[in-house]
């Protein structure tokens, strides 16, 4: 997403919008003891072997790649919540379900790192892709919609990556539209303004460099 052609509409790339769902809590069950971690983002733990506790994604991951720990799959994630939730896309062709704001970088870090940690692992992930196509042509068939009168667009509960996936389009789209009709109202933009944006900066992982784990 970040080569649109107008720079100034650009938007964060996948691995960005991925990088920031590193932020949001799973549940882990720790195979060690360890103390209380402090990072920068909070503090995290005591950790005992097989009692749970909530971490940021990224910490989960990093201990789950060095076997220390197992992640618990979100309850969103079983199988007959996911067919409750495709059910309901299909039956409402105007709204969206709720869903995690990042659920679609959630599910792929967990495919990838924990996969031994999701039952049902196929037909979730096939569900999951279900959902999303599902999701996706309902905000293709809304955008349709928009003509020269729409002066806002509400579209809720959309994830992350759909909200991505659409802004780029809705503002061309709207500012075409006022354009045509209000020329004066258009400003161009500064070259300042021509960057795109970026992921904050959190720096290095701090598990990397500050805290080791015993083996």
């Amino acid at each position: 997403m970040a080569g649109q052609s107008d720079p100034h509409l650009s938007v964060f790339t996948p691995p960005e919008v991925e990088f920031l769902a590193e932020d949001e809590k799973v549940e882990i069950i720790p195979k060690l003891s360890l103390g209380s971690l402090h990072m920068i983002c909070g503090d995290f733990g005591p950790f005992r072997p097989n009692i749970a506790s909530e971490v940021p994604l990224w910490l989960a991951v990093a201990l789950k790649e060095r076997g220390k720990c197992d992640i618990r799959a979100p309850d969103w994630m079983s199988v007959d919540k996911l067919m409750q939730i495709l059910e309901a896309e299909r039956e409402s062709p105007r709204e969206f379900q709720p869903l995690p704001f990042h659920y679609i970088e959630i599910s792929k870090l967990l495919f990838k790192h924990a996969h031994d940690n999701i039952q049902d692992i196929y037909m979730v992930r096939s569900l999951i892709e279900d959902i999303r196509d599902v999701r996706f042509h309902k905000v293709e068939s809304g955008l349709q919609t928009i003509s020269g009168r729409t002066h806002a667009v509400k579209l809720k509960n959309l994830s992350a990556m759909e909200v991505n996936i659409v802004r780029p389009f809705m503002i061309r789209t709207l500012q075409a539209f006022y354009k045509h009709d209000s020329p004066h109202i258009i400003q161009q933009p500064e070259k300042s303004g021509s960057r795109r944006p970026q992921a904050p900066d959190r720096g290095p992982r701090p598990l990397q460099k500050k805290v080791t784990f015993p083996t």
